[in-house]
């Protein structure tokens, strides 16, 4: 009978402890960010002229996004790998196109300086620098970024270089593999998952256990069938970035979670491609505290989707 009891009160008190967070998450939800916060913040610094817009139409084939937060150190191997395959496939196709945004998450260092210097030898056409006037998070750099492209697909790639950039074929091959895609509509999603025994291998029993329960609330709370959500290495028609990236809410590291939720709500084809990933040092993630924001962003995207605080507007998919 007090076992009863005992349980009863342990489940009628995780209720209340999850109706209390519920409650937390709708009155602090908050509808889609700005662009941007400050005037200078839609110019590009090699280009004082007003920025284009996703919703304008594509005049170039392909638009490389990469967020970047004091990389002043690891973004030049990554644009020297990244601008010598664009250049080269040019050459082999003059119809090709390309741009690359550099978008600085308003760094402390020289990482600006760094990407304007490619701007200086590949020209402001091809490479294009934006910044944000304060750190705001990945998500909002890469949203940004996103916003001011002109490709007809649009690449988003991580500073480091942990991908090879030569992989974008494959990813390429996985969007193609989507057709016919509906309202042009299909994103193609670089993934580690592949290599998970191995990076099992090298890393603690405490990271192993964080980034197993990491996955679970994923699967769990937002995203099905996706099992790295989280490689940087994602690319998107330029139709799915503007349906996806218009209601994003997130500006930090989960953005990629609910960019495939959101994605999956509108029922927007995705493949999974398993791409070269090596671990660079250097990584801003800091195992607990990143992985323990992740965790609260999480439960509070499903939670601020489920009580109506964010809303997707998905009638006319019925």
């Amino acid at each position: 009978m007090e076992l009863g009891w005992l349980v009863e009160g342990i489940v009628l008190l995780a209720t209340a402890g999850l109706a209390l967070i519920a409650v937390i998450a709708y009155i602090t939800a908050k509808q889609p960010p700005s662009i941007y916060e400050y005037e200078d913040e839609n110019l590009f610094l090699n280009d004082k002229k007003s920025v284009p817009s996703l919703h304008d139409p594509a005049t170039r084939e392909l638009s490389v996004v990469i967020p970047s937060y004091n990389e002043e150190e690891r973004l030049p191997s990554m644009m020297n790998e990244a601008l010598d395959y664009l250049e080269m496939r040019q050459k082999q196709d003059p119809s090709f196109t390309y741009e690359v945004i550099v978008v600085d998450d308003g760094s402390t260092d020289q990482t600006r300086k760094v990407a304007l210097r490619y701007v200086k030898k590949y020209g402001s056409d091809k490479v294009r620098v934006l910044t944000l006037v304060r750190n705001r998070g990945k998500g909002a750099a890469v949203r940004m970024g996103v916003f001011y492209s002109r490709g007809k697909r649009i690449l988003m790639a991580d500073a480091d270089g942990a991908t090879k950039f030569k992989d974008i074929e494959k990813v390429e091959k996985g969007l193609e593999s989507l057709q016919p895609w509906p309202e042009m509509m299909a994103i193609a999603c670089g993934s580690r998952a592949h290599l998970e025994k191995d990076s099992i291998a090298q890393r603690s029993y405490f990271r192993t256990f964080l980034m197993h329960g990491f996955h679970f609330l994923v699967r769990f709370l937002c995203v099905k069938d996706i099992r790295d959500t989280q490689c940087g290495f994602k690319l998107l028609t330029r139709e799915a970035a503007s349906r996806t990236f218009s209601v994003l809410h997130i500006e930090r590291w989960a953005f990629d979670v609910e960019l495939l939720y959101i994605a999956q709500s509108f029922k927007i084809p995705i493949s999974e491609i398993a791409v070269n990933w090596t671990e660079i040092e250097g990584s801003k993630l800091v195992p607990f505290w990143s992985w323990l924001q992740m965790g609260r962003d999480l439960l509070f995207i499903r939670l601020r989707y489920l009580t109506g605080a964010w809303k997707l507007d998905t009638t006319k998919l019925n």
